[in-house]
């Protein structure tokens, strides 16, 4: 049995081995002048060459690299995993940055070859000083530092404060008004089906390391979508998502405060790089005679010179309840590079909603549910969205409410009426829509099955008239 003294013993043992640890691994302790004493034994069997990125260059000019090198050097694990570094508070309250310690020196490793950069500070100088084997200098140093513009890049571009801007017509010589960008939609929060929001993930994150490929075949380095279909089927919430996972800012052209093709061309030139550029309802406002816009006016903003000028890194998109009635030549390749269809909820949608509004994934309710969108009815995901927030605290009666709206607003007979309405696409014709990288639209067997189920409704009451939904 151990005695007090024993135990006393012990824990003196104790403190003082962690005492001696202490010291051996501290900033100037042995463990760090046994390594630097092994990096100078390193010297004599390497060449090394010392490359240094200054703050400033001889005329006191920043040095865009060395802010660069800092953004990435402060995002290495090497850093986090380091005995020592700096911690300060970012701008969120969840935000911890990292830094490095004044004549701090971290290692990297790139391409198999192992590199070191040390923070350089001298009075008011300051500089990141790169360490490398002149034996991988020549094959890894252009890459690398490609490797630290990608990185940093992608730093910034996540930690961006976005703005929102909209066109004014007051007659100044300011022709945006901007708000912060706030809105909290995702590509993860949007009800799509699950393979298409994957191409549409895939295709955003290749056009974001496309830049150098759009150069080498000589085109602006930009990428269009047209967004089409009822209102109320989540496009301006698409869009939303899509400046969220780029940071992009969104500008917001209001056609109508557009005084000609001129004026158009002057907002193009006032937007800036790693923006989304949007142009909503565009169908509508081609059909509307009273404007002084032409169609040409039109097709040189999506792809004119100035437009092939002015639209580097940005992605434009338009949106429309129907592409039936527009030109072609809007259509073509290298206007409008992705199609996509948003089409109103189906049952697949519905599950989805259900999940993301009421966290359920599965109810006894969901048969019945299924049964009434096989028989033809259907509604836009923001109309079952709105009822399923109404009732989000009951479950059951919010889907009890989704099925009333399916039964009455929902028959196929009033869809149809909401789809003619002002030039939208009739029953039947979503065969037409067959162009577009990511379209998705009804096959014939759909159509004949909503025909069935219009022809099974026993209900044969009057449905009041439908009011769109202004909001999308």
């Amino acid at each position: 049995m151990m005695t007090t003294g024993n135990l006393l013993l012990a824990l003196i043992g104790t403190a003082v081995s962690l005492c001696l640890l202490r010291l051996l691994f501290r900033k100037t302790g042995p463990f760090h002048l046994l390594k630097g004493w092994w990096r100078s034994t390193q010297d004599w069997f390497y060449v090394y060459q010392v490359l240094k990125v200054p703050e400033f260059n001889d005329a006191v000019q920043e040095n865009p690299l060395y802010r660069r090198v800092s953004v990435y050097l402060n995002s290495l694990p090497s850093l986090e995993e380091s005995d020592f570094t700096n911690l300060f508070a970012g701008k969120k309250p969840n935000d911890i940055l990292l830094h490095l310690d004044p004549n701090q020196t971290i290692d990297d490793v790139f391409l198999g070859a192992r590199l070191s950069w040390t923070n350089d500070q001298r009075g008011d100088r300051r500089a990141f000083v790169l360490r490398i084997r002149r034996a991988d200098k020549m094959s890894i140093l252009r890459p690398y530092l490609q490797h630290i513009h990608a990185v940093s890049d992608e730093i910034d571009r996540k930690k961006r404060d976005l703005k929102l801007h909209i066109n004014v017509d007051d007659g100044g010589s300011g022709r945006w008004r901007s708000v912060p960008f706030t809105h909290p939609s995702t590509l993860d929060t949007i009800a799509m089906e699950p393979d298409l929001k994957d191409k549409v993930k895939s295709d955003l994150e290749s056009f974001l390391k496309a830049k150098q490929y759009y150069h080498r075949l000589g085109r602006v380095w930009k990428r269009s979508f047209l967004l089409y279909g009822p209102s109320g089927t989540g496009k301006s919430s698409f869009v939303a998502a899509m400046a969220n996972f780029l940071g992009y800012d969104v500008y917001d052209i209001d056609l109508s405060k557009v005084k000609d093709d001129a004026d158009l061309k002057l907002l193009l030139m006032d937007t800036t790089a790693k923006s989304v550029v949007v142009m909503e309802d565009l169908d509508r406002f081609l059909a509307s005679k009273s404007t002084a816009l032409s169609l040409s006016g039109i097709l040189n903003f999506m792809d004119g010179i100035l437009s092939s000028c002015c639209a580097e890194e940005r992605i434009m998109v338009f949106t429309m309840n129907s592409k039936e009635h527009v030109d072609a030549a809007i259509m073509r390749p290298g206007r409008v590079d992705v199609h996509i269809h948003f089409p109103l909820c189906d049952f697949s949608a519905f599950k989805n909603l259900a999940n993301s509004y009421l966290g359920v994934k599965d109810h006894k309710l969901f048969p019945q549910v299924e049964e009434i969108f096989q028989g033809g009815a259907s509604l836009s995901p923001a109309e079952i969205g709105e009822l399923m927030i109404a009732n989000r605290n009951s479950p059951s009666r919010a889907l009890k409410s989704v099925i009333t709206a399916l039964q009455t607003d929902g028959s196929a007979a009033k869809i149809g009426r909401r789809l003619s309405h002002d030039g939208l696409r009739k029953p039947g014709d979503e065969s037409a829509d067959s162009s577009g990288v990511f379209l998705k639209d009804s096959n014939a067997m759909k159509d004949l099955r909503k025909l069935y189920g219009l022809l099974r409704m026993k209900s044969t009451r009057k449905t009041p008239s439908f009011d769109e939904d202004s909001g999308q």
